[in-house]
């Protein structure tokens, strides 16, 4: 399956779970509509609340939230990302001069995931309307297994002001390691 996210907003470096969060909030309606669309349509069992402990669940709870990250190692899922990101900083200033691209990507990388404690939400946050799930696009960054990332600069004079604020381009590709009858179609 393939698919592209988007993101126009901050990606700090050393990001607090605050930050993280709002650009979670970012990616959920976009991971939900993909959830409407074939083929994940007919796998919406996958994060329906149900007694059955022998099915396939892929929520995660973590305080008040029920995340649903669609790649997980509960369906054997991993994901390839090809990001493009466009922002203020000219080429060759990646590392240099409010760059800092190491730290913006593992801010962007704890966006995309479930919050691995409670600590990683901000605190006193509950999930807002329309977030009961919440959709994420990773279980765990672990499950990442290529990534390419190109930078660019971005021609919009709005933004000189701005060293934090980028455009994201990130082209999800995910392979299935193992099918199962749950599973089968996702691949």
């Amino acid at each position: 399956m393939q698919f592209t996210l988007y993101y126009r907003g901050d990606l700090k470096s050393n990001g607090k779970p605050a930050h993280k969060h709002k650009i979670r909030q970012y990616f959920h309606p976009q991971l939900k509509e993909l959830w409407k669309q074939l083929p994940l349509r007919d796998f919406a069992f996958l994060y329906a609340n149900t007694a059955d402990s022998d099915k396939i669940s892929l929520c995660e709870e973590v305080e008040l939230f029920t995340f649903v990250p669609l790649v997980s190692d509960k369906i054997s899922l991993i994901a390839e990302l090809d990001i493009q990101i466009l922002w203020p900083q000219k080429r060759g200033e990646i590392i240099t001069n409010g760059g800092d691209i190491d730290n913006r990507l593992k801010t962007l990388f704890d966006a995309l995931k479930v919050p691995s404690e409670p600590t990683a939400l901000p605190l006193g946050t509950s999930p807002s309307k329309g977030e009961e799930p919440f959709f994420c696009l990773l279980k765990d960054d672990s499950l990442i297994t290529r990534l390419s990332v190109e930078t660019d600069h971005l021609l919009d004079p709005d933004y000189k002001n701005n060293s934090s604020e980028v455009i994201l381009f990130i082209r999800v590709t995910t392979n299935q390691l193992r099918i199962t009858w749950d599973t089968v179609g996702l691949a």
